[in-house]
């Protein structure tokens, strides 16, 4: 199977064709204002649209944001997202008010060459999301009607079996964008023969999560670092008490297992930062792992065991990274994450940052994005092609 990708479709004009671009504008947005927190996954699809729009490409483009329930959701608006990506490209971008209706074909059909709509919210509709494939299908008939071409540059959506990611392709000639091409070489490196030693260092909230991954990568890799709240739960299965940390008491037997299969590779925090709460100013200590007060919570990896980990990174020459070590979103329990990151930013190693709030934590805590080799815009999507799953929003871009 081949995928054809932007430079084909290029290659063959585009100027005054109606090229329909699938982005991921999933920003996040400050609860109060509606700002705008992290413009990343804006910044990573402007190669294609600066491509499309200079080869004089009517560019239509459209996105999720959020979870609306299938009707419009004021606080879900991609409004905010299409003024800043005006900014960013340096042109107006028109704004549809829906995505389907009335607005979206005329706005589309006022397109100049070279300029750029983006339509509103495809989750304001049932059909972008629906199970039942005729429901879906029906939405992608609306979707492609208003194109001659579709670009997938979502990859933080292709995991997803939904209309705009699945369905169009196969209603239009279709092709992969400069962001998905990117993300699917880098990750094809880590499921192919990766340069040894391979690290792979694993945070988030559960365990549940990230079993399928950790099931998938514990044969290839050479050590798995594990913090972040998935942690204690590893910690109790190797007899410890938690305290009132986050903890999947369905998951215990599982971790045990997967420490017994694991013949040392799986390291654990041997100390943690421990809170009285979860809150930005709850009093709080370093404590050994195996020693957490039964009133405190874990809300970060402690010192020692960054030092460990930053020993265990120091030789690898393949690192994917994803999940936070910590709460980093508050300050006194950042240092973990911090540490991590910038260890594996020394390590002569190809790195790879696995999205989500992995991504996240490495602009929200200054770090220099380009001293990682890639930081991939999609957290789920990233760790389900590790796992070897089939993608729908790939499997549709195959020829």
């Amino acid at each position: 199977m081949t995928i054809r990708n932007l430079d084909d479709l290029l290659a063959e004009g585009v100027s005054g064709r109606r090229v329909l671009v699938r982005a991921d504008l999933n920003v996040p947005l400050d609860k109060q204002t509606g700002a705008i927190t992290d413009d990343g996954r804006i910044r990573a699809v402007l190669p294609t649209l600066t491509a499309l729009t200079g080869a004089g490409a009517k560019v239509v483009v459209f996105s999720h944001l959020g979870r609306p329930k299938g009707a419009p959701d004021p606080q879900f608006s991609l409004r905010p997202v299409a003024a800043r990506l005006g900014e960013l490209l340096g042109a107006q971008v028109r704004f549809a008010e829906d995505t389907v209706g009335e607005s979206a074909r005329s706005t589309v059909d006022a397109l100049a060459d070279g300029e750029v709509a983006l339509l509103e919210n495809l989750r304001f509709n049932k059909g972008e999301t629906s199970k039942d494939e005729a429901e879906r299908g029906a939405f992608a008939d609306q979707l492609a009607a208003l194109g001659e071409a579709y670009v997938d540059d979502a990859f933080g959506a292709v995991h997803r079996k939904h209309a705009s990611v699945f369905d169009v392709p196969a209603r239009l000639p279709h092709v992969a964008g400069r962001l998905v091409l990117r993300e699917v070489e880098v990750l094809a490196k880590l499921t192919g023969e990766p340069e040894r030693p391979y690290v792979v260092v694993l945070g988030g909230s559960k365990v549940s999560d990230k079993l399928a991954v950790i099931e998938a990568l514990l044969p290839k890799v050479d050590r798995l670092l594990i913090g972040g709240g998935m942690c204690f739960t590893f910690l109790k299965a190797q007899g410890h008490e938690v305290g009132t940390s986050l903890l999947e008491e369905e998951m215990v037997e599982t971790c045990r297992n997967l420490l017994e299969r694991a013949d040392g590779k799986i390291l654990l925090p041997v100390d943690v930062v421990a809170a009285d709460a979860f809150a930005p100013d709850a009093a709080h200590d370093t404590v050994r792992s195996d020693a957490i007060p039964s009133h405190r919570l874990g809300l970060d990896i402690g010192p020692e065991t960054v030092a460990g980990f930053a020993a265990a990174l120091a030789d690898a020459k393949t690192i994917f990274w994803n999940g936070p070590m910590g709460v980093f979103e508050m300050a006194a329990f950042a240092n973990g994450t911090r540490g991590v990151a910038e260890a594996i930013t020394k390590a002569d190693a190809f790195s790879v940052v696995g999205g989500g709030d992995s991504a996240a934590a490495v602009r929200a805590l200054g770090l220099d994005e380009s001293s990682f080799g890639h930081i991939s815009t999609g957290g789920g999507a990233s760790l389900e092609y590790l796992e070897g799953k089939t993608l729908p929003g790939i499997a549709a871009l195959e020829d």
